[in-house]
């Protein structure tokens, strides 16, 4: 399994797509799609999923994968990642890794940690805390506990403060020692050559994000968000519907907020979500950075993920 496996990495609006598309030209490859939004199916306009045609195209894998209401873990990833990349070499193709979710991203180059499995129940009980009392309050509880841990979260970042808490209560150990203790990785594995797209301008970027939530809003993500708030099943502290982009009009269609305010809270939050993902990539040992702002990005991705390939042959 010493192989190389190209990822396609990057912040949101970085122009993966684009990048994926030329690569499909030229070679005989498979997208494993490394997002954790597209794996579930009907929400597909705000999380810029491909279209049907686009998947006649180009294989896409882990699209459409979970309803809303379920969820779906790192580990999880790890083990399908790993088992598509076997199986898609084995139809003579090339996996290639693509999207922006980091964790997923790490649990592949470094292992999973050898941490508790999700406790619905004890879930259950922080979560009815947090509805109670707030994500800051218990937030400010983890930090009593598992300062490093807390230190490096959002007051409001509820999925991780949420875990943070729940492997404390399992084990009695901050979550942060546990990683340290983490053993080295063993044995072999693939080769993650990781192509970065980055921008040269920030603000530029910024501009990018606008400009495709507000084309998100008028293919009808208002409308694909209604559908969701329409099902019973479905509320706020959910993994799905904490999803950048969908949250915020979560809120304007419970009559929280006014829809212009929503749309801007929304844009607010992607940069915010792509300063994290590039912050998650410079950390990246031996990326290739291309400049997701210059014309012929497409091209330079090709030709870098070429050079790695025709090593295969």
């Amino acid at each position: 399994m010493n192989i190389p496996i190209v990822c396609i990495a990057g912040p949101t609006a970085a122009g993966k797509s684009a990048s994926m598309q030329a690569l499909a030209a030229q070679w005989p490859i498979e997208i494993i799609n490394v997002d954790s939004a597209t794996i579930y199916r009907g929400m597909d306009i705000g999380t810029a999923k491909p279209s049907a045609e686009e998947r006649k195209l180009i294989p896409h894998h882990l699209l459409d994968i979970r309803d809303p209401v379920e969820s779906y873990s790192a580990a999880a990833f790890h083990d399908d990642a790993l088992r598509l990349i076997g199986e898609i070499y084995a139809r003579g193709r090339i996996p290639v890794l693509c999207g922006g979710t980091m964790l997923y991203y790490k649990a592949l180059r470094e292992g999973l940690d050898d941490l508790p499995r999700a406790d619905p129940q004890l879930r259950a009980q922080i979560d009815a805390r947090a509805k109670e009392l707030g994500w800051p309050a218990l937030h400010r509880e983890l930090a009593a506990v598992d300062p490093p841990t807390a230190a490096r979260l959002a007051p409001n970042d509820s999925q991780r403060i949420q875990r943070a808490l729940e492997i404390f209560g399992l084990t009695g150990t901050p979550m942060s020692r546990l990683l340290e203790k983490r053993p080295a990785r063993q044995g072999e594995g693939p080769r993650y050559l990781t192509i970065s797209l980055e921008p040269s301008d920030r603000l530029a970027l910024h501009d990018r994000i606008r400009r495709r939530y507000e084309a998100m809003i008028e293919q009808g993500l208002v409308e694909e968000v209604a559908l969701l708030h329409s099902r019973p099943d479905l509320h706020p502290g959910l993994p799905s519907v904490r999803c950048v982009g969908y949250r915020q009009l979560w809120d304007y269609l419970d009559g929280t907020t006014e829809l212009d305010e929503a749309i801007e809270r929304a844009i607010a939050a992607t940069r915010q979500l792509a300063k994290r993902q590039l912050t998650w990539l410079r950390s990246t040992p031996d990326r290739m950075v291309v400049d997701c702002l210059a014309d012929d990005a497409a091209g330079q991705v090709l030709h870098l993920a070429s050079r790695v390939w025709r090593s295969l042959k």
